[in-house]
């Protein structure tokens, strides 16, 4: 399954199956619903909003299925994550044969399918080294500890402190948490500040000010995800470059939601031409299966030495081999020019959109297939969204009262036409 350049046998990137015959569209689901839905879901942590509504059965390139026949389409992808639509039978083929082999070794032993997919990833990037995980928050903790790590390595144990930005999200755990600084994910959970600083978006002034003699480096989204769809500018990001290599800082982008071709590039700072030192990798990497990778330049991975970091289920041939065939299909010729195409049929649509519908929504924001749609004021993302989902297309909400859409990467045109027919319906509805 591992190789060093793209496959020279075609694989099939389309999953679109002859859409199923609709049934009509349900009512609003009620209180009895909800409390049916709730009483299953009493051995979870309450973490999520109870999940009121459909539940699926299986799901086929761009659209998924419940067991009583309904047909949704399907605009969010797991938020970025399948990015080739569901039950893709490349990826399902290298998912079933490797299973069929070996899932699990630790990192005690060598595992090819990790030092193959390590290889493919650094020859298709500015890196020379990568770490695996198991997702995108462990990417980014272990990108932050080798910006920690580069600066001690050099005789700067002073600098440990890691610039973040506004609006940001970087994951879960503490050091992430702690990175953006989000006020409702850090209360009660962070005690201090765990040596992040956090700076306005998009302020180049407020970022060289906060730059001190403990600053170790600076951590962006170059296309923000939960603090709404906002691409960062190609001005801003080359003054950040700059403010690094005159300060002797390390750069790392998180493309954990906007990598892996969803810019319709590779990665997301290839439309800037702003290279990173590290890179923070998970989401669409896998295709559905759970992965992370944490990718360096080899000055910055070659400190990560023996018993410096590690991962028990990181680069797991499972993993790996699934990881290995997502390539496959990105690194297609094709695919991302197509991945641009569609993206500009959509946004073109939406943009209309905003001209006829102003009370409903207001602008269009985005980069490739990672869009976001701002609500008009009144008109709350929350409504919109549900308002999508009864007309049986998925959606998420991002922040600034914004909706995303981040429909397959592969999607049909017949598809993308009728979420467009869809999404124009909504708001004729609403």
């Amino acid at each position: 399954m591992m190789s060093q350049t793209v496959k020279a046998a075609p694989v099939p990137r389309e999953t679109q199956q002859p859409c199923m015959k609709q049934k009509p569209h349900r009512p609003a689901r009620g209180a009895d619903e909800a409390r049916e839905a709730a009483g299953a879901r009493e051995g979870l942590w309450p973490t999520y909003s109870p999940p009121v509504g459909p539940v699926f059965s299986h799901g086929r390139g761009s659209e998924l299925f419940t067991a009583d026949g309904e047909v949704y389409l399907d605009f969010l992808s797991g938020i970025a994550v399948t990015g080739f639509g569901h039950a893709h039978p490349h990826l399902v083929a290298a998912l079933s044969g490797q299973a069929g082999k070996l899932w699990h070794l630790s990192n005690v032993f060598r595992i090819p399918q990790a030092e193959g997919l390590a290889r493919r990833l650094t020859e298709h990037s500015f890196a020379e080294r990568v770490f695996f995980a198991n997702s995108g928050t462990e990417a980014i903790e272990a990108g932050l500890k080798a910006m920690r790590g580069w600066q001690a390595a050099a005789g700067h144990d002073e600098r440990y402190r890691i610039i973040g930005f506004s609006d940001s999200f970087h994951g879960r755990t503490l050091g992430a948490v702690a990175a953006a600084a989000n006020p409702k994910h850090t209360r009660h959970f962070v005690p201090t500040d765990y040596g992040f600083d956090q700076v306005p978006w998009g302020d180049l002034d407020a970022l060289t000010a906060a730059i001190g003699d403990n600053t170790a480096g600076i951590i962006i989204e170059p296309v923000q995800g939960e603090g709404g769809i906002r691409p960062v500018s190609g001005e801003f990001l080359q003054g950040v470059k700059a403010l690094c290599k005159k300060h002797g800082l390390l750069l790392m982008f998180d493309e954990v939601q906007c990598g892996m071709g969803r810019s319709g590039k590779l990665f997301a700072h290839q439309h800037y031409e702003v290279t990173p030192d590290v890179m923070a990798l998970a989401k669409g990497l896998g295709g559905g299966f759970p992965v992370g990778a944490c990718l360096a330049t080899a000055e910055v991975g070659d400190v990560m030495v023996f018993g410096s970091h590690g991962s028990t289920f990181g680069g797991n041939p499972l993993a790996m081999a699934v990881a290995d065939a997502v390539l496959d299909l990105l690194l297609q010729p094709d695919l991302l020019p197509d991945v641009r195409q569609r993206a500009d049929t959509l946004r073109s649509a939406l943009d209309g959109f905003c001209a006829q519908y102003p009370e409903i929504i207001k602008s269009v924001h985005g980069l490739g297939l990672m869009i976001g749609v701002k609500c008009a004021v009144g008109v709350s993302n929350a409504d919109l969204m549900q308002a999508l989902r009864d007309n049986q297309l998925l959606v998420g909400k991002s922040g600034d009262n914004m909706i995303r859409l981040l429909p397959p990467l592969n999607i049909s045109e017949a598809d993308l036409q009728r979420g467009i027919t869809l999404f124009e319906q909504t708001l004729q509805g609403m």
